[in-house]
């Protein structure tokens, strides 16, 4: 079998971070399965887990205008194709959909990999008409559903909050082609052992990119909060901070947090980032599935988390963690001392954690996406 895994880039991410770790486990554990990665854009933030495999970059591109000149040029992408013959394109990103869907080859399988709810997708409502940019995206929505229909796409949820949305976004036709998937991590990798020491700082911990959306200026008003009733909290933002870093300083800043507020950027090695904090929080909003809350549980941390929707299928209530339903500061900040001050508690939340998450690893995801592969020829 011949794959052709299509993505924007590899800049951070956990699209691009699955696309690695998908291609590492196939050269590891399925050496009989040939593996090429195409990057549309020249960017590897992942050079280590890059190691030996095959990656090409090319320069194609759609940007599609509905009212102007569409700006379609996709040659590069195709050459590259027709040289390597895959029997599966499988694309991750939208960008990699409008461009690996623009020219359909015959004896191909497609399989899209909806890693979040996807606002290209959403259905048209009333001021969809009345908005030019979302006007746009539908148009194009509708252009490449034309094109799922002709190649029988397939569609890979990462969780049920994705595979209910895509449900709902998609024509009957092609809600049957809608495969449940959660996203994997190479288990081993983080895995450490572990056992409370309460004699330290209480060390918290988020890894993402900072924006909005994964809000982590409310983490600052949890910690705050925790410092305020006499605990030694330290929080570690790990991440690309460039979009939203400053202004989290500057609330930190006006707290008197920032001594205790640690935001090393973007790491290599987020698994020793993991096994040297206590307890692992998650502030996002909406949340497709939450690679890295996976990641910290297999490293043994409990997690508190807010209900970003698709983490809801990783969160046991009071087993591996707890999630906490509304933005509140204090609410969030009981349930990490409901954690941190039992120590029994901590340590049965940690197994759990750790035992919850090895059912993710790498190793049956790859088996279970070659079946999907080999079983989607109609």
């Amino acid at each position: 079998m011949k794959i052709l895994q299509v993505v924007q880039s590899l800049g951070k991410g956990g699209a691009e971070r699955l696309v690695l770790e998908i291609s590492q486990a196939l050269r590891k554990y399925h050496p009989e399965v040939q593996n090429k990665i195409v990057a549309l854009e020249r960017k590897n933030e992942y050079v280590e887990l890059s190691q030996g495999l095959d990656i090409v970059y090319c320069n194609s591109k759609v940007n599609l205008s509905i009212f102007g000149h569409s700006n379609i040029d996709v040659a590069e992408f195709d050459n590259i194709v027709k040289e390597y013959c895959p029997d599966v394109i499988h694309s991750h990103t939208y960008k990699s959909e409008l461009v690996s869907r623009e020219h359909l080859f015959p004896n191909v399988r497609y399989f899209t990999h909806a890693h979040n709810n996807m606002p290209e997708f959403r259905n048209f409502t009333v001021g969809t008409f009345f908005n030019k940019a979302k006007l746009t995206k539908f148009w194009e929505k509708c252009r490449i559903v034309a094109k799922y229909k002709r190649c029988n796409n397939k569609f890979i949820a990462i969780s049920g909050d994705t595979e209910r949305f895509y449900k709902r976004a998609l024509p009957k036709t092609l809600v049957k082609n809608i495969y449940t998937l959660p996203n994997a991590i190479d288990y081993h990798k983080f895995y450490c052992e572990r056992n409370l020491d309460c004699s330290g700082p209480l060390n918290l911990i988020m890894v993402a990119h900072m924006s909005d959306n994964k809000n982590q200026i409310f983490l600052i008003d949890v910690l705050k909060n925790l410092r305020s009733r006499g605990n030694d909290a330290i929080l570690t933002l790990v991440g690309d901070w460039r979009n939203n870093g400053n202004k989290i300083m500057s609330v930190a800043e006006r707290y008197g947090l920032l001594p205790y507020l640690k935001m090393p950027g973007l790491v290599e090695d987020v698994e020793r980032m993991y096994s040297i904090n206590n307890i692992y929080v998650h502030s996002s909003l909406s949340e497709a599935l939450g690679l890295t809350i996976i990641e910290a549980m297999a490293s043994g941390l409990p997690v508190v988390t807010l209900d970003g929707r698709g983490n809801r299928d990783l969160i046991v209530q009071g087993k591996n963690g707890y999630m906490v339903y509304e933005q509140d500061a204090e609410q969030f900040a009981d349930r990490i001392l409901e954690i941190w001050n039992d120590k029994q508690k901590y340590n049965q939340m940690s197994a759990f954690a750790q035992e919850f998450a090895r059912q993710f690893d790498i190793k049956p995801y790859v088996d279970s996406l070659l079946d999907f592969y080999q079983g989607s020829n109609s």
